[in-house]
């Protein structure tokens, strides 16, 4: 760590340098790992144009990223929409990788430069380092370098087997990525360095052996050997599977070598971003919480002047406002304003609990110890199990929260009132809301048709009525032939009682 230089002060305005940004850096690192106990990646901070910026937007955040249509489609809209003051650029960008690379706008002031720092290199850093999803799911140090293997490949692919085909093969696999992740562990985490330097074995492995799957198996006239045919099958294939993009990537007869390699490629760049989905509000409000505190800290030590503090407060006041629900403006819960309120009432029952929060929070209320119990949470929990652990009675009061019951047949009903159960069921549902396995189609693949036509089946189990968009199962379906190869069936089922309730078919179309 570099000698701190006390007499230096942050100011407002537009003029700063990289000897004032390290110097910030500096102040704000003291704090975050001396006084909230951090522990961080080393941080690569980039300092990039407006333009670099809506560049990264389009690369999904990814400093290397394989070429594809999408990207460029995505980075006319967001230059489109900010060069007309219809949308404005975030403050920075962060990637969970190690080093952990922040890269920050040349346009902010040297104030916002200090908030990013402290929001994004030390609040997001620490939460990627040491949530459990993170932990789990992904391999921050091997991501960048797995990214060029990427790019590198796919490039490869475009110049041996035409840039047509490879984009038709990527475009059916964007299109199932939200089905291609894996939500349960298959093994230890994921190692990315392990699986390129394996590309090349399983590519040859392919091209010796022949899988005894597809053939033509004998049919069966009873019950029992239907059902007996059945059971061997899914063993055989593994099913069910709910990682669509992986059993596609093991099982589909008729795609190459390479066009395998891209599918594992999407999926595996799905499953990266999968933690991300499910901790969106806790991840925000710890970065939040973070810079909040840092920022004050340095206000109060005379390293931070009062115009760069207003300039915070104007810019933090703006990420965690949340209008009202009668607001034209509401959009539904932000959740920069959830997480940091939450972060902050628990710092408020940790260190002044009333006789309620005691009585729900046994464990943590009066422990003096606000930081440590907020490290314990960002280690162990993710959005819906942090609020349905530790949203109080106060903070539901607080922020005016209720909960509406819409069956889409009758009157809306407000369903929970302010007495405990009330206060319980609130944050169920408020819970259930964050749930990224309650908000996503429960789909999965459930046998193959080998006596036949080798028809794919896929099972979608709707829970209370919500069913698929016609026209985007339709495509998605069709996207999903093409990898197969064969028909494509999918049917919607009643989750409660099993009842049928729509199919969906689609026939194969070539693969380039």
């Amino acid at each position: 760590m570099s000698t701190i230089d006390e007499s230096f002060c942050i100011t407002s305005g537009s003029d700063w340098n990289f000897d004032q940004l390290r110097r910030a850096h500096d102040h704000i690192e003291r704090i975050a790992r001396g006084e909230l106990g951090l522990d961080i990646y080393p941080s690569q901070i980039e300092v990039i144009t407006s333009e670099q910026m809506l560049d990264a937007y389009s690369s999904i955040g990814l400093p290397l990223m394989y070429r594809h249509w999408s990207f460029g489609k995505r980075f006319a809209r967001d230059e489109a929409l900010y060069r007309n003051g219809y949308s404005s650029l975030a403050y920075e960008i962060v990637i969970n990788s190690n080093p952990c690379i922040v890269y920050i706008m040349e346009e902010n002031s040297l104030a916002m430069q200090a908030l990013v720092l402290a929001h994004a290199a030390f609040g997001h850093n620490h939460f990627f380092k040491n949530n459990g999803l993170f932990k789990q799911w992904t391999d921050a140090g091997g991501i960048l370098d797995y990214m060029e293997f990427a790019k590198t490949y796919i490039a490869r692919c475009e110049d041996r087997h035409g840039e047509e085909a490879v984009e038709q093969v990527l475009d059916a696999a964007h299109a199932l990525m939200n089905q291609g992740v894996s939500r349960y562990p298959r093994r230890r985490s994921l190692d990315l360095q392990e699986e390129e330097r394996r590309e090349s074995e399983r590519r040859a492995e392919e091209e010796r052996t022949f899988n005894d799957l597809w053939r033509t198996l004998p049919g069966s006239q009873t019950t029992r050997g239907k059902r007996s045919e059945l059971a061997e099958r899914q063993r055989l294939l593994g099913l069910p599977e709910e990682n669509i993009l992986y059993f596609l990537e093991k099982k589909a007869p008729l795609l190459k070598p390479w066009q395998r390699e891209l599918l594992r490629i999407v999926r595996h760049v799905a499953q990266y971003f999968y933690p991300q989905k499910q901790t969106r509000m806790m991840n925000e409000g710890c970065a939040t919480f973070t810079h909040y505190h840092i920022m004050n800290r340095l206000h109060e030590q005379g390293t931070l002047d009062d115009g760069a503090m207003l300039e915070f407060l104007h810019s933090h006041t703006s990420v965690v406002f949340q209008p009202d629900f009668d607001d034209p403006r509401f959009s539904g819960i932000n959740p920069y304003a959830l997480g940091f309120a939450m972060m902050q009432d628990i710092k408020r029952i940790c260190l002044s609990p009333t006789a309620e929060d005691r009585a729900w929070f046994p464990d943590i209320a009066g422990n003096a110890d606000p930081h440590a119990t907020l490290r314990e949470a960002w280690v162990a929990y993710r959005d819906e199990s942090f609020i349905r652990q530790f949203l109080s009675p106060a903070l539901i009061r607080q922020l005016k929260l209720f909960e509406v019951h819409d069956d889409g047949h009758s009157d809306l009903v407000v369903e929970a009132i302010h007495n405990e159960r009330g206060y319980r069921a609130i944050r169920s549902a408020l819970a259930d809301s964050f749930d990224v396995i309650k908000r996503e189609p429960e789909l999965e693949i459930v046998d193959v048709d080998l006596d036949g036509d080798r028809r794919l089946l896929l099972q979608n189990r709707v829970h209370d009525g919500i069913m698929l968009d016609d026209d985007d199962a339709e495509r998605v379906l069709d996207h999903l032939a093409m990898l197969w190869g064969y028909p494509v069936r999918l049917v919607e089922i009643d989750a409660t009682s099993e009842k049928v309730l729509r199919t969906f078919d689609a026939g194969p179309l070539e693969v380039a």
